[in-house]
């Protein structure tokens, strides 16, 4: 199915299509991870899995990216082998969208443009396994990550398992408050930090029935809110990175960094070389792990919340 948003064309998947017209679940997901995560075929076989946990969670996996100037909402088999299989396709955040558009290539959408993407498309749910934040030394820098600011204007329900402890998050949770993003952490007290289980910060809002977060999202914006209600949740037990372990690791890499007189962007990169060798690799398995089980829940809340959207229509009916 092909629709037309203000000159801006949309290229449903027919399993999509089909589930948007018959009102069934349906998650987002963004593309990046097939073109900058892993290497090919893991990359595909990832995204593959990906899919499949929203599947397992009761929903309709929607990945979405962009090709020869079309916004794809769901990719079929043949997409997804491109995207897995076609090199340097460029990373698309939000700002980028219109640019790469016009120009009518391939672009791999990030958190920040899939939200977009997923608004016109009339998708309420996205999934990621971590979100942007506030970058250590922000308040010198303004490195802030452009998944905040979208935050505050894309209608969209966002699942994650909360943002890497490389980020200042407390300044992200700030940054949060201030914009009046909802924050829930789902059967979890503390907002989660990747693949780290816990950042060490409690959460403002904690909730264990998927139902009541249906209500939590639909009252959100029945409210007047035009903006995101945040989802945490932690990834599993077995899969997590100790969060002793890799706070050790970034504060020797900062004590280093400022010796060395490194800052900015830099500092950044430095920071996450540091965790990637204390962790002797383990980040890469444990990030697809927290993708993988964050695609899961955001499959089960969908369901719930499109059941509660049934619930309201037919209360509204009779």
């Amino acid at each position: 199915m092909i629709k037309n948003y203000k000159g801006i064309t949309l290229v449903y998947s027919d399993e999509v299509a089909d589930a948007l017209n018959t009102q069934k679940p349906v998650v987002a997901l963004e593309s990046n991870v097939i073109t900058h995560g892993l290497a090919y075929p893991d990359n595909i076989s990832t995204a593959k899995k990906v899919e499949a946990a929203v599947r397992t969670g009761g929903s309709i996996p929607a990945t979405i990216g962009i090709d020869a100037g079309r916004i794809l909402i769901g990719m079929t088999d043949t997409n997804m082998e491109r995207f897995a299989s076609t090199a340097k396709i460029p990373k698309v955040s939000s700002r980028d969208l219109p640019i790469i558009l016009a120009q009518k290539g391939m672009g791999a959408t990030t958190v920040a443009s899939s939200l977009v993407a997923a608004e016109i498309a009339g998708i309420p749910f996205f999934a990621s396994a971590g979100i942007g934040g506030v970058h250590r030394g922000a308040e010198k820098t303004m490195d802030i990550s452009s998944d905040l600011i979208q935050f505050t204007r894309s209608k969209v329900a966002v699942i994650c398992a909360g943002a890497k402890n490389i980020l200042d998050l407390n300044l992200t949770m700030e940054f949060l408050e201030t914009h009046c993003v909802p924050i829930i952490s789902y059967q979890f007290d503390d907002f989660p930090a990747f693949y780290c289980r816990t950042s060490g910060i409690r959460s403002p809002h904690r909730l264990d029935d998927e139902t009541d977060i249906a209500r939590a999202i639909e009252l959100h914006w029945a409210l007047g809110n035009h903006s995101s209600i945040l989802v945490t949740s932690p990834t599993k037990k077995e899969d997590a990175i100790d969060s002793q372990e890799v706070n050790t690791a970034i504060n020797q890499a900062i004590f280093s960094a400022e010796k060395d007189g490194i800052s900015g962007n830099a500092l950044t990169k430095y920071i996450m070389h540091a965790v990637d060798n204390v962790t002797s690799g383990k980040s890469a398995k444990a990030n697809m792990a927290a993708l993988i089980n964050t695609a899961g829940v955001a499959g089960r809340l969908a369901a719930a919340h499109s059941l509660h959207r049934q619930d309201i229509a037919a209360q509204t009916a009779s």
